[in-house]
């Protein structure tokens, strides 16, 4: 039945700009519809539409503890510009405290195995608490962001969470995305400045050249093909 219904919306919005999919989406599924921000610059993006069609329309985001300082600044500078209150999600103590205990505080870089635990106990379950009670969730993902991604469609199903995802932006390029932030003047990440295209946890993110693929910067010791987190892998 899932599988009918996204192969029909999918076809209905396939020449559709993004904010035509979020008005339907938005005003369709009111009050069971979420936007999960990195506060990357294509979530920025969607923030400044989101608002402009709902400003009551649920925006959050995950704090793993681990994320930079001018993150933060970005979560306070987007609620004061769009005069809304950004959800924050964290870790479980208990958590976190076990296992830092067992693998130590850096665990990420001694094995991928450490590095999905990590991203489960400060991310994917953390978004599992936000992501209940909502039959959609919308996401700044795009294809062209990674090799993990090539095959991504607007509008799926997410096993892992049992709901549909949202991807207005999936067709979207670099160019397009910083074509738009500069023309509605719209707050980013002080470190894309600075070299960064892709920013999560500071441990996990480093500046990257400007020949680089825009994910090069995260988890830059592992493979391509590796480069999940666990919030949109595919099971």
């Amino acid at each position: 039945m899932e599988s009918d219904f996204i192969e029909k919306i999918n076809r209905q919005f396939a020449d559709s700009e993004p904010i035509e999919v979020l008005k339907y989406f938005l005003k369709t599924y009111k009050g069971k519809i979420g936007f999960a921000s990195s506060m990357g610059a294509e979530d920025q993006i969607l923030t400044e539409m989101i608002v402009g069609i709902d400003p009551s329309a649920r925006i959050f985001t995950l704090d793993t503890g681990r994320i930079f300082p001018e993150t933060y600044d970005l979560i306070e500078k987007t609620n004061t510009r769009y005069k809304i209150n950004i959800e924050v999600y964290f870790p479980e103590r208990d958590q976190v405290e076990k296992m830092v205990v067992e693998k130590g505080i850096n665990l990420f870089y001694e094995s991928i195995e450490n590095r999905l635990l990590c991203c489960q106990i400060r991310k994917t379950i953390p978004l599992k608490r936000a992501l209940q009670g909502l039959e959609i969730w919308i996401t700044g993902l795009r294809r062209s962001q990674s090799v993990t991604r090539t095959n991504m469609q607007m509008l799926e199903w997410d096993k892992l969470n049992n709901l549909l995802k949202l991807n207005p932006l999936v067709e979207w390029d670099e160019d397009k995305v910083w074509n738009y932030i500069r023309k509605k003047n719209i707050p980013y990440n002080a470190l894309h400045d600075k070299g960064f295209a892709s920013i999560g946890c500071q441990p996990c993110t480093k500046a990257i050249k400007p020949s680089e693929d825009v994910r090069a910067g995260r988890w830059w010791w592992e493979n391509p093909e590796m480069k999940e987190c666990g919030l949109h892998l595919k099971k």
